[in-house]
């Protein structure tokens, strides 16, 4: 299967801090030097990014809001993909996390929960749908494109104190499958990303980092680990506890849903 090496340009959606920024500057570093463009709402984020990493001229930057109107996201996008036509690839890490208590009904701010399913999943389906032709022709032009999307190991075994992100993942760990199979005879290749629990800044707002901390993985071994996989073109890349997981709850799915799709497809057809 094709890797990220095999990638020229690659946009980041969400590499202002955390796992997206790490493996934004891992991609930059590979031997066959892409263009990366990084991808967030904090402008002065992303000025800070470039501004102490760009020494090769390769790192790019771009203001996006995923939460914007789905017109203004479209476009948002269209501009991207006119600006950088050798774009190839996009990484999907944006997300936010949310605790809810639904024992006590009443303190469940659906406002929130609805953010938290906005940011993470509803627009993430918004811009595939919106850079996928550009994907799908260079696929039919015989070159390798990617979609990669970060997803978590709680969306194989969920921790209920954050049901909604658990949901939110579960949601865009089944749609990666689903693209997977539909996508591969378009030359489009669908990584699915399962971090575990990794350091980052995710926890700040529900104030639980420093609990957090004693258990999370480093930034620095999660990147390194989850690099060799997207380097070897693995279709699924857990890293750390997850691997375990994942070997004894999803493995065969990918098949399996590859399988079931295709009598569907005789089904329909006949």
């Amino acid at each position: 299967m094709p890797s990220v090496s095999d990638s020229k340009c690659i946009l980041v959606i969400g590499s202002t801090a955390g796992i997206g920024r790490a493996l934004a500057l891992a991609i930059l570093d590979l031997p066959s030097k892409p263009t990366v463009i990084v991808c967030g709402r904090r402008k002065e984020r992303l000025d800070e990014l470039v501004a102490s990493h760009n020494a090769t001229g390769r790192l790019k930057s771009v203001t996006l809001d995923v939460l914007a109107e789905r017109n203004a996201l479209k476009s948002s996008i269209e501009e991207i993909v006119n600006t950088y036509p050798d774009l190839d690839a996009v990484l999907f890490s944006n997300g936010i996390q949310r605790a809810f208590d639904f024992t006590k009904p009443e303190t469940v701010d659906l406002d929130s929960l609805e953010c938290e399913l906005a940011t993470n999943y509803t627009s993430i389906v918004r811009m595939i749908t919106f850079v996928l032709p550009h994907l799908i022709k260079l696929g039919e032009q015989g070159r390798p494109t990617f979609l990669y999307a970060v997803s978590s190991g709680l969306s194989i075994v969920p921790a209920a104190g954050v049901a909604g992100y658990c949901a939110t993942k579960a949601a865009i760990h089944s749609l990666s499958i689903s693209l997977a199979v539909q996508l591969k005879e378009k030359n489009v290749h669908v990584v699915e990303i399962l971090p575990p629990l990794v350091e980052s800044e995710l926890h700040d707002f529900q104030g639980t980092t420093q609990r957090l901390s004693n258990f999370w993985l480093s930034l620095e071994e999660y990147t390194k680990v989850t690099m060799e996989g997207l380097v070897r073109g693995d279709p699924c890349v857990p890293a750390g506890g997850v691997i375990e997981e994942y070997k004894k709850f999803e493995e065969g799915k990918l098949e399996a849903a590859t399988q079931m799709y295709g009598q569907f497809k005789t089904m329909t057809q006949a």
